[in-house]
């Protein structure tokens, strides 16, 4: 049984995604750069504003953490991270790999993610203690045990490279069976349900990984940064496996 968050939650994904779907075949975002040079649209601004509304309507004491209003202090331990499009590089170039990321901090612990690819049809969601769930059926991660058996996905390498952690990456490239570099949301999607076995990504902010740090961690799998820490909100690199590949993909960067 789902719980009223997390039904809050899914609503408001569905209302994002109603305000992005308009959009996407239109001339009107109206694309601007914002200060870190990363473009936003119409489509990010309304649809973060849906989503804070859908969710205040309900909780109007939380607080919100989102890409594209920034924060808004609560009085509860409760925090909603949001970022309204991952992938908006993605969405301006009408690749549709792109997608809705709400998650729920409860006194700086992650209790819930919803993550939703309209134009995938895929909306996977994870409650902690409850499971993940993918268009409403369970999930879980692969049991690929070696790398030399593992699919691996990885994000931008530009990071890697400027912090010198690059032939940690390269080794397991060069190690796994198969690599892709589909970045964004997209690749934990395939971790959680059992389509890959580890990504590695970094230059991350908190609401590129809230939401399927949950998922990912709900379907069996294991999250950390590249160092094997826990996930805070200035977690700049990010390592997603299904857990028994977990020790062996950190060791690359450890050597």
């Amino acid at each position: 049984m789902t719980s009223h968050f997390l039904n809050v939650a899914l609503e408001a994904a569905k209302n994002a995604e109603e305000i992005i779907t308009s959009y996407y075949t239109t001339d009107a975002l109206n694309v601007e750069l914002k200060d870190d040079e990363t473009p936003v649209t119409r489509a990010d601004t309304e649809a973060e504003k849906a989503i804070r509304e859908t969710i205040t309507q309900v909780f109007p004491d939380h607080g919100f953490l989102g890409e594209e209003y920034g924060t808004q202090v609560g009085t509860s331990p409760y925090l909603w991270i949001v970022d309204p499009i991952d992938a908006t590089k993605n969405y301006i170039r009408k690749i549709p790999i792109f997608g809705t990321q709400i998650a729920l901090m409860k006194d700086e612990e992650l209790i819930l993610g919803v993550s939703n690819a309209p134009l995938l049809n895929e909306l996977l969601y994870a409650e902690v203690g409850k499971g993940a769930f993918l268009n409403g059926e369970p999930i879980k991660v692969s049991d690929v045990s070696q790398s030399a058996d593992a699919m691996v996905c990885h994000g931008g390498l530009k990071w890697f490279v400027e912090t010198g952690t690059f032939p940690g990456i390269y080794n397991l490239i060069n190690d796994a069976s198969r690599t892709r570099g589909f970045g964004d949301f997209y690749m934990y999607h395939l971790v959680a349900s059992g389509r890959v076995d580890a990504v590695i990504e970094a230059a991350i902010s908190i609401w590129d990984i809230a939401a399927i740090t949950v998922i990912v961690r709900e379907a069996g799998g294991t999250v950390t940064d590249v160092q094997g820490n826990a996930i805070t909100k200035e977690t700049a690199s990010l390592v997603a496996t299904n857990g028994i590949l977990h020790d062996t993909v950190l060791d690359y960067f450890q050597k």
